[in-house]
Formats: C-alpha cells, structure tokens, sequence
C-alpha cells in the first residue's frame, strides 16, 4: 500500500491545491493573530512602563494634603518625586474667562522621573512659569508668552502665569507647573500615584498610610490590565480564524467526497486485488495527513512573514499606534500547526470511511447519483426542518428576552438546520435562478441540470460560501442599522454642527463673515436672542432661532421648545422638568426645563417666549449657527471656530468633531470585520472552483459525448461558467436573506439596548455588490476549470477510465 499511496500523492495532488489553500488560510489567520497580539503587548510594556523608567518605588493611596510634605521630605533626603495627577483651575486671559476648568499638571525638576517632551519654547525656570499641552493650547489659541490667570477649583485666590512653552504629555494635564507652585492647588488635587527614585526611608514618616510597590511589580501589574483590551481583540481575531477554519472543513471535505467519488473504482479494483478495508481506509486517510501536515506547515511560514510585514506597514503609516516587535510563542506555533492537521483530518474523516464502506462489486459498475428519497434521506429533510423550528423558537426567545446567549444558540441551530436541508434548498434555488438570470439555450439548460444532478454534492459545495455571505451580509446590515440608530442619537446631541455664542455683547456682521469664512463651514445664520438669568442656573443668552437658522440643524425638533418651555445645557445644574423662573429685560416668565446638548452657553425659547422676556429692548445677534460638509477635519475645525470666537470674545462648539469621531469608528469596525469576514469567502471561493473542476473531470466522458454530438468548445466554457455562476448567486441569495433575518435579530437584541427606536436598514447598494461580487468571482473559479475541459479532445474524452 505504500507503492500506492506515493503514486496516489503524486497522482493526485494537485487536486488536493484548493483544500490545501484553505487550510494554509486558516491556519496563517491563526498565527497572524498571535503576531498582531504580541506587537500589540510588547508595545503596551513599552508605554506603560515608560513614566516609571527612572523610579525605583510607587506610592498609591496618597491624598492632595500628602503631597507637600513628600515633596519636601524627598528634597531634604536627596531623593527624586513626581506627582502623576491634576487639579482644576479656571483660566483667564486679558479678563476673559478661556476654560472653567482645565486640568493642571506638575513637573518634577529635569530628571528621569520628568516624562513630558518639550515641543516648543523652554522649561519653566523660576516661579510664575508654566508649560501648555500643544493640543490644549492650539484649542483655545494660548502660545508661548501669554499671560494667564489661573483661579484654582474652590479658592478665590488667583495665580498669574506666562507661559513659556509647550509640551506634548502622556498625562491628562493641560497646564502644566513646577511641583514647586503645586501649594495654592492643593484642595482640588487628585493624585494618581508619586513615582519615587532614590532613598525611601523617609515615605514610611512622613506617609504612613501610602501603598508603596516596587517600580518593576507595579509596571508588571499595569501590563496585566492593559493586555486584556489586548486579549480580546486576539480573541476577536481568533473568532474570524474559527470561521476561516470552519469553512476549510466544508471545502475540504467536499473536496475528498469528490475526489473519492472519482476514485471509487480505483478503491474497488484495490480491493478486489486484496486490499482489506482498514488498508484502504489508512491510505486515504494518510494522504489526508499529508495534505495537513504541508498545508499547517506552508500556513506557519505564511503567517509568521505576513504577520512581520503587518506590524511594520502599520508602524509606518501610524506610528503613533506603538506597536512592538513580533514575538510569537511555540505554543502557538504548535497550537495552530494541531489546529490545521486536525481541521484536515477531521474534514477528511467521514469521506474517506464512506468509500471504503462501498463493496467492490457495487464499486465497479455505475451508479445513478444518491438522491434524496431514502430512508437515509427523508431523515435528513425530517432533522433539518426540526432544527429551523427549534432554531426559529431561541432567536424569538432571543428577541423577546434580548438575551444574547439565545441569540447566539438560536442562530447556530437554524443556521445547521439549513446546511442539513441544503440538498432540498440549494438545488431548487439553482433552478429559480437559471429561469430569474434567463440561462436559456443548451449550454444554461445543461449548466442548470449539471448544477443540480448530484443535490448533496450541490449544497456541500455552496456551503462554504453560504456562511461567508450569510456572517457578511448580517455584519453589513446590523452595522448599516446601528450607523443609522447611532448617527440619528448624534442628531440629537450635537444639533448643530458649529456654532459661536456670544459673551455678553451683541455679534455683529463681521463675527457672521469671520464664522462664513472658517474652513469647512458651508452656511451660517444669525440666531437672535436677549441676555436672561434663570434662577438656580446663572446668567446666559436666551435664544429663538428663525426658519433660516433651523434650516441648518441636523435635528430641529430639538432646538425648537413649546411655548412654555426652556431648552437650557446639562451643565446649568437645572432639574429637567422643573419650573423655574427667567427674567429678561422685558419682565420674569416660569418655564418648564427641558435639557439637552450641543446648542452651546446658551438657552434656547420659542420666538413668542423671547418675545415677552425681550420687551421693549427688542433682540439682538446673540449666536451665530453653521452647517459644515461631513467630511470636515472636526479637530481643525474647532480650532478655527475658537480663533474666530476669541476675537469677538464669544465661545465656540463643534458638534461635528463628536459626530465624525464616531463615524470614524464605526467605518474602522466595518471594514474590519468585513475584510476579516472576506477570507472565508475567499476560502469558498476556492472550493467551488475546487470542486467544479474535480466535477469536471468527473464528467470527463460526458463532456466529450457532448463535444461528439456537436457542442462548440465556446459552449461548453460558457455551460461551466453558468454552471459556476449558479452555484454562487443561489448560494449568495439564500446567505442573503439569513443574513437579513440574523441582522434584525441582531438589533432587537443589542441595539435597541442602546437606541429603543431603531428601523431596520437594508444597505442595498452593499447586499447588492455582495450578490454581483459572488456572481463575478463564481464565473472566476469557473474559467480554468471550463478551459481545461474545452481543451480535451472528443476522442481523449470518450477514452478516459
């Protein structure tokens, strides 16, 4: 059997290719996951232990009133301190209030323990300097040589500072000074730790109740927390490998089932020569251990290179990511070579037994394809159909309970449920599509009767791309309807996409223009109003913006309050549906509140309601709105608004900068799981090319009665390639319309967690590109397949064994 099984390796092997490759997919998938991971690590150690690299202790457990005396202590001991937190301070400049709160930050002396770097202008030598954060200060326009007022949180003493540079910081301050200023912030200090290098007898005296951790075991512990954002993206990448894999075993076991079917008078002859049963059974089943054992390993060396290439293409184009060197352990190495070989034989298992089960006698003379109406067969119909009810009743339980462990359960049964049925569905849908696409003359009639001869052969090779296009097709459409429940909770919150409210004084023509001209903004309009206090909630403008204002809003029935009503922020300290009194220069009226966001300092009024609060005195331009493209630079955009708002000592808001930051998220988590996703597709697009050119050798004696009987070879390249076409459109309209099902599923039960209003959205620009992509990648595999058979002489054809 030796002699046998190298001469069926050599024989045979590259029909072994497609399987072969999809085996190499998965397992690459696996150990690329583990190369992303460890960069991913590696790079999280390097930036967590980088504001610990000169410190030999970490204090924890420290309050604002404990950090003086450390400080001092640690100065007298000869020792090194750093304060790693913030207090709040409100800042002014030229009497003009820029922030209420901003986040102040200490530096340590030059040191290790100092991790700030110095971007522009120097370090703070003596007292009344500070340093800015570079982004902080460009959103609010401070550069070097400003004056500033700092007003720290709960005190009425104030500090002036000049800012002398600016620093780009991995902490949360936006200002920073010497610790040696840090006295008057005391009450509002909220302190993270204090990194400590140098003698650490005096902590214990002068902090009794501080935590102290050796640096290197607090770095460790800050490693195992950060890794678990890390572990389940490796375990969201390993759920893409697990779908790769399992649509490896579909193409790889229709791939034996074929190809032993081709075989099955070869194994007959074999045992009628003398070959026992077990005998045939191990050959088989040991060119199957080969198939894995090349594949898994051609898989490893594809991942490991694919998976440095990776990490350095994405070190290059974003460095900031930080990313780590590629360090993949042996055990996944080992775990993913297993993985394949098992896939492979586990694939191979049952095709190889069933054709060692066939007598010899039967083996030999031709059989009729196995239909459906055996015992065997009805149990199949009779077992599906129970799976879909059972199936149909976890996702209703699903939808009903928003559970998503029925969700999950309820959509794995059904969807087996309709791979078991897949030679009663597969085949009546080839039919439907051969008469919808309008196959007509004798190559579609023969493509549409070849494509269903053999139903079990049929479904087994459209299965692969069904749970492709099923899993695609459901992401594309949950994430389609999300988008929309979640851009139209953006409406809500952020109404206006960029708007300047007045300070006190009224804006004139040239703040409009000024606010006209920013980069990005494509239509502005005045919003009258009149300066109101609202009892328990301070001073502000009360606007009523017209038609022409609210025609720039992206949600209008936010911004337009009934009559009786006051749309003021969240941040008034108003209770939402409370009364309150709002006096204006016309007089006092009583409103109900109503709160909301992105409207700006600002309350907004029905024009009736300004009306009475305005009296005699008449409105003015309080406010000026803007509407801006959707695919504005948000962050540029602020900043500009911000000049623009300083120089009519006005505030400013971006509510597209919000807005875009989400859609920029969810348009990554798209793409991603949907060019994860594409690999099983690829992967089934391989076994039905696989599987249509073993089919054709298969009908190697059919093709050439039929080139005999007067078929063109242009005919017969066109029925493969309809054939092709077939099985990928029936596969794709039926992973269609499950993948709908599971969507809406989907979003009743998560979704709506979030967003109680969500309407289904069908993307049928993207389901449509998903059916013309399958079609066209189906008349792909199917070109080679169909110029091999059109190449074979009639004569070679009719005098194959």
């Amino acid at each position: 059997m030796r002699t046998v099984l190298l001469a069926s390796l050599r024989h045979h092997g590259r029909r072994y290719v497609a399987a072969g490759l999809a085996v190499v997919i998965g397992v690459t998938f696996v150990v690329v996951t583990a190369g992303i991971s460890s960069s991913a690590r590696h790079g999280i150690e390097q930036e967590v232990s980088a504001p610990f690299a000169g410190a030999d202790v970490v204090l924890t457990g420290l309050g604002g009133s404990d950090v003086a005396p450390l400080l001092t202590a640690a100065e007298q001991a000869g020792a090194e301190a750093a304060v790693q937190g913030v207090a709040l301070a409100s800042t002014s400049r030229g009497g003009r209030v820029l922030a209420e709160e901003t986040l102040i930050g200490f530096l340590p002396d030059a040191g290790p323990l100092r991790q700030e770097e110095l971007l522009e202008g120097a370090w703070p030598q003596g007292p009344g300097e500070a340093v800015a954060e570079a982004d902080a200060a460009a959103a609010v326009g401070v550069e070097p040589g400003d004056e500033l007022v700092l007003t720290p949180s709960g005190s009425r003493q104030t500090l002036q500072v000049r800012v002398v540079g600016l620093v780009e910081s991995a902490g949360y301050g936006q200002l920073y000074l010497p610790q040696r200023d840090l006295a008057p912030f005391v009450d509002s200090l909220g302190v993270d730790l204090v990194t400590w290098a140098g003698p650490t007898d005096p902590i214990t005296r002068v902090a009794p109740g501080a935590t102290v951790v050796p640096a290197e075991e607090y770095v460790a512990q800050l490693v195992v927390q950060a890794n678990d954002g890390v572990d389940v993206l490796a375990i969201l990448l390993l759920v893409f490998a697990t779908i790769a894999l399992f649509v490896s075993v579909l193409v790889i076991a229709n791939t034996f089932a074929v190809l032993l079917a081709q075989r099955q008078r070869e194994v007959a002859l074999l045992r009628c020569v003398g070959a026992t049963r077990r005998q045939v059974v191990r050959a088989l089943r040991t060119e199957a251990l080969a198939l894995g054992v090349t594949a898994a390993t051609v898989g490893l060396l594809a991942g490991t290179l694919l998976a440095h290439a990776i990490t350095a293409l994405v070190a290059r184009l974003f460095p900031d990511v930080g990313l780590g060197r590629v360090s993949i352990a042996p055990a996944w190495y080992a775990g993913a070579f297993v993985v394949g070989l098992l896939v492979t034989l586990v694939a191979a298992w049952f095709p190889t037994l069933r054709s060692a089960r066939v007598a010899p006698v039967a083996a030999l003379r031709t059989e009729p394809a196995p239909g459906l109406g055996t015992r065997a067969g009805r149990g199949r119909v009779l077992l599906g159909v129970l799976m879909l009810i059972v199936g149909t009743a976890l996702l209703g339980l699903a939808v009903l309970a928003q559970s998503v462990p029925a969700m999950l359960g309820g959509g794995t049964v059904f969807f087996t449920g309709v791979l078991v049925l897949g030679p009663v569905v597969v085949p009546a849908v080839v039919r439907w599509c051969g008469r919808a696409l309008g196959v007509a003359g004798v190559p579609g009639r023969l493509a549409t009767d070849n494509a269903v001869r053999n139903p079990r052969r049929t479904a087994a090779t459209t299965a692969s791309l069904l749970v492709g296009v099923t899993l695609t097709t459901a992401v594309l459409t949950g994430m389609a309807t999300a988008r929309s429940a979640l851009l139209t909770e953006l409406d809500r919150q952020h109404p206006v996409d960029a708007l300047v409210v007045s300070g006190g004084d009224a804006l004139d023509d040239a703040d409009l223009a000024r606010v006209r001209a920013v980069d990005g903004v494509t239509a502005a309009e005045p919003v009258r109003g009149v300066q109101v206090r609202v009892r328990g909630g301070g001073a502000l403008p009360a606007l009523a913006p017209d038609e022409a204002a609210l025609s720039l809003a992206r949600d209008r029935a936010v911004l337009t309050p009934a009559a009786g009503e006051v749309l003021v922020p969240w941040s008034l300290g108003v209770t939402p549906g409370s009364r309150v009194r709002v006096t204006g220069p016309g007089g006092a009226v009583t409103l109900r509140v109503v709160t909301g966001d992105g409207f700006g300092e600002a309350a907004v009024v029905a024009p009736a309601t300004l009306t009475r609060l305005a009296g005699g005195a008449g409105a003015q331009v309080l406010a000026v709105w803007g509407s801006t493209a959707d695919d504005v630079d948000g962050t540029a955009l602020a900043t500009d608004l911000a000049d623009v708002a300083e120089a009519g000592g006005a505030t400013s808001l971006a509510g597209i900068e919000g807005r875009a930051w989400v859609e920029l998220q969810l348009d990554v988590v798209t793409g991603s799981v949907v060019g994860l996703l594409g690999i099983a597709v690829v992967i089934a697009l391989l076994g039905i090319a696989n599987t249509l050119g073993l089919s054709v050798l298969e009908r190697a004696r059919e093709n050439a009665l039929l080139r005999a009987l007067g078929l063109t070879r242009r005919q017969l390249r066109a029925t493969l390639a309809a054939e092709a076409v077939l099985l990928s459109v029936a596969a794709t309209l039926i992973g269609t319309l499950i993948g709908t099902a599971f969507a809406w599923v989907g979003v009743q039960v998560m979704v709506t967690l979030a967003v109680e209003q969500t309407p289904m959205v069908l993307p049928w620009g993207q389901l449509a590109g998903v059916v013309a992509v399958a079609g066209l990648a189906g008349l792909l595999a199917g070109v080679l397949p169909a110029r091999r058979a059109a190449r074979t002489a009639p004569a070679a054809g009719l005098a194959v064994e």
